[in-house]
């Protein structure tokens, strides 16, 4: 029950302060999120995709409140895929972006979050590789989608997520298979009420098992996103079963969260991409971690009486 509470926080002034206050932080928020800056970050890209690995780069930031910061997100993708360009990884190395960080949420939203992602999809394309669309909250979603189908008339290769523990999710991924999608499947981690989203996590690992068959049976091509072991086994059962290919699918794990496992994915010869965050304003993402799974609350709260 702790989750929703830690969500709580992570919208919280006050606990923003303390949390970014306390000495111990910084060295367990580094476990999930390796740089602030572009300079950082590049020899942490180089070390994963030497070792087989492929990436995923989420710039942090979600607080976004004027035009100005949106377009100052837009711009720090662009720098980081004007970084990707002399490495050469193509699609080993793509991007994930948050619409809110492209001014979703303000006046005019939708049209300013288009104008401002569209820049970066073309960027992307042109060093070869793409860009994933992050699932936000539920009230997010029409928006994301739309977006998501524009942008695919241009830039077919562009992805989208989707949340298992909501309601709507698997008429979307009905959908979305048949239109050939990349699209990553993750169990969710936003707090969303019982009218559009499943509470138990038994009745949100059903509904996991459900949407990824949708997906392996279709079209398009998935994207499993699971530390979870017991999913991760089903989702190779289930692209056995529909006759994928395993560079047909992938698996998407957290930088920071079960690396043994990453390697072992890559070493039997799938594809495995590492989600990796960097940036200043890494508070509402490290929240969300320490709410998704309870070890990652236990390793935090161990740093803080070991080190505190």
């Amino acid at each position: 029950m702790l989750g929703p509470v830690i969500l709580a926080a992570s919208r919280s002034d006050r606990m923003r302060r303390l949390v970014s206050a306390a000495p111990v932080t910084k060295p367990v928020v580094d476990r999930f999120i390796p740089g602030e800056t572009v300079d950082q970050i590049v020899p942490i890209i180089r070390e994963l995709t030497d070792q087989g690995l492929e990436l995923t780069m989420d710039v942090v930031g979600e607080d976004i409140t004027t035009p100005v910061q949106a377009e100052a997100a837009r711009d720090a993708y662009l720098e980081l895929i004007d970084r990707l360009k002399p490495l050469d990884l193509r699609t080993r190395a793509e991007m994930s972006v948050k619409l809110s960080m492209f001014g979703q949420a303000l006046e005019g939203g939708h049209e300013l979050a288009l104008a401002n992602v569209r820049p970066v999809v073309e960027a992307a394309a042109e060093i070869g590789t793409t860009v994933t669309l992050d699932a936000e909250d539920h009230t997010t979603l029409d928006s994301m989608f739309a977006i998501h189908e524009e942008l695919r008339k241009d830039f077919p290769q562009t992805g989208c997520v989707i949340q298992a523990y909501l309601f709507r999710t698997e008429a979307d991924a009905r959908r979305l298979a048949d239109s050939g999608s990349r699209v990553r499947l993750v169990k969710g981690a936003y707090k969303e009420p019982a009218e559009v989203a499943y509470q138990q996590r038994h009745e949100i690992d059903k509904a996991y098992v459900r949407i990824l068959r949708t997906l392996m049976e279709g079209e398009g091509y998935p994207m499993i996103g699971s530390h979870d072991p017991r999913l991760i086994s089903i989702g190779q059962e289930l692209a056995r079963t529909a006759g994928r290919k395993l560079d047909e699918y992938e698996f998407q794990m957290l930088y920071g969260i079960r690396g043994d496992e990453h390697l072992r994915l890559a070493a039997e010869g799938h594809r495995m991409r590492v989600y990796t965050a960097y940036g200043t304003d890494w508070y509402g993402y490290f929240m969300r971690r320490l709410a998704e799974k309870p070890a990652n609350l236990r390793f935090f709260a161990r740093s803080m009486v070991s080190k505190g």
